[in-house]
């Protein structure tokens, strides 16, 4: 096991990131294609745990799962312009068979499942009543990302859950998305303590193919956002290049109205470790742990059968409701422990040595507020409860004070430079967010090295004045910050 962190998070967030991902041993980093990265025990633990409280979200609101092949026909790219020009560039083609022989097509590896989803839907969806149609699967896809990879936060293969929903009407579908909004807030803040904005994204920046994208936005130690589950209301046109429709009470034929949503769980994953991690590791939210107890015996030799006796019993009782471990390794001294449970984010650890037996109590440490405390051994399972109850809203109270405190509200594009440099999120008055927008966007994207992330999806915020970059009466208030 290597040794602890030497990087500074608040000095060094890159560094403090490479170190904590190698020394906590959530993946490796010698796998031989730029991108494609193994996931180690301690973070596939978590991710699976991730993934099975997204399905059940996706179970409670009627959604039922399918799996659709990783290959997509070039062709069926083809039937949505706007979509092939906005995914082409990051397509991985699979072209030849193993033997050289060039495949009847090109075959695309699924950066996004829409025109999978939708060719299936033109077959499965028949009447109105067969609606809402609101499927999803489990997915690997793959992005040629042609920028620097961080594994978990942008790479060329990802893990995420994608959702496709067909509606008889637009409102129907507003309602989806809506809903999705609502799902990644019980997700993403209540489960993952990960204090997000929903934004609706600017027209230059929708999904492609898309009518409006919403997307949560987190603020990471390096002062940038990066962007987590995104909803979008897809509208018809997709549904009229598949042919997906329904026929109606009325006995006429209508093109189903159809919204998706992608949380991608291993980019939530980093999102998660890099805002609740620290200077000695990983910070985790309890249910999320792989481990949530470890009990480590400060053994003196001759103390050793009853301090393992004492740890035995405790354990008995804590393992009925918790996932718990004892340490009695020899050959590593109980400070090495303590660092190395520190550094994978283990909620709690229970010290027992001879003193502890004598006063019948133990010392339990808790990572979420870094604290120690001496408790009468008969009162361990009542502290321990308590601790559990309150350990993830503890992350999510710290998480969002910080967040909040790196929110600037800005006037004058000069304080917008200031703000930014402090690696802050700005809000600031905007002309427009529709296509007429776009100009001082680019200007804030070339000037700023920054991006447009959109208006507020929960709440109209109230603008005045002027727009931030061009001068002309402000009819938006936006939020601007660098990203991932």
């Amino acid at each position: 096991m290597a040794e602890g962190i030497t990087a500074k998070k608040e000095k060094d967030f890159s560094e403090w990131y490479t170190q904590l991902l190698e020394k906590a041993e959530l993946v490796d980093l010698r796998y031989n294609i730029k991108g494609f990265v193994p996931y180690r025990e301690w973070a596939q633990i978590s991710i699976e745990k991730m993934f099975r409280m997204m399905s059940d979200e996706l179970d409670k609101t009627g959604h039922l799962p399918i799996c659709l092949p990783t290959l997509i026909p070039e062709k069926n790219f083809k039937l949505e312009s706007e979509h092939v020009k906005g995914f082409a560039p990051e397509v991985f083609w699979v072209t030849e068979y193993g033997n050289g022989e060039k495949l009847e097509e090109k075959y695309a590896l699924r950066p996004t499942s829409e025109t999978a989803f939708y060719q299936m839907y033109s077959y499965w969806i028949r009447s109105h009543k067969d609606l809402p149609y609101k499927r999803y699967q489990r997915a690997n896809i793959f992005r040629a990302e042609g920028k620097m990879t961080r594994p978990f936060l942008r790479a060329r293969e990802f893990h995420w859950i994608e959702a496709h929903n067909a509606f008889a009407t637009k409102e129907d579908a507003e309602a989806q998305v809506k809903e999705d909004i609502l799902m990644t807030n019980n997700t993403l803040l209540n489960k993952f303590a990960i204090p997000h904005i929903f934004f609706e994204r600017p027209q230059w920046d929708k999904f492609a193919g898309a009518e409006k994208t919403f997307a949560a936005d987190a603020l990471m130690g390096s002062g940038k956002v990066l962007q987590l589950p995104s909803t979008h209301l897809i509208g018809q046109k997709f549904s009229k290049v598949f042919n997906v429709k329904f026929i109606d009470k009325d006995g006429s034929d209508k093109y189903c109205h159809i919204t998706c949503y992608g949380p991608a769980i291993s980019r939530i994953y980093g999102a998660m470790i890099c805002m609740h991690g620290d200077d000695k590791g990983l910070k985790l939210p309890f249910d999320l742990a792989p481990l949530q107890i470890v009990i480590v015996p400060v053994q003196l030799e001759k103390e050793r059968t009853k301090l393992l006796k004492k740890a035995g019993e405790i354990k008995k009782e804590l393992e009925k409701n918790y996932i718990v471990k004892i340490d009695d390794r020899e050959d590593y001294s109980p400070g090495w422990k303590y660092n190395y449970y520190e550094l994978k984010g283990v909620p709690i650890r229970i010290e027992i040595g001879p003193r502890d037996l004598e006063k019948k109590a133990v010392v339990i440490a808790r990572r979420d507020l870094n604290l120690k405390e001496s408790v009468n051994e008969k009162d361990v399972v009542n502290y321990v409860n308590k601790i559990a109850k309150e350990y993830t809203g503890n992350l999510i109270k710290q998480a969002s004070v910080n967040f909040e405190g790196n929110i600037a509200d800005v006037k004058t594009a000069e304080d917008m430079k200031k703000a930014l440099q402090e690696q802050k999120i700005i809000r600031v008055p905007f002309c427009s967010i529709e296509m007429d927008g776009a100009k001082c966007a680019e200007s804030i994207e070339k000037y700023y090295m920054a991006q447009v992330r959109g208006i507020r999806a929960d709440k109209k915020e109230k603008t005045s004045g002027n727009c931030v970059m061009c001068g002309k009466k402000a009819k938006e208030v936006v939020y601007i910050a660098r990203s991932y």
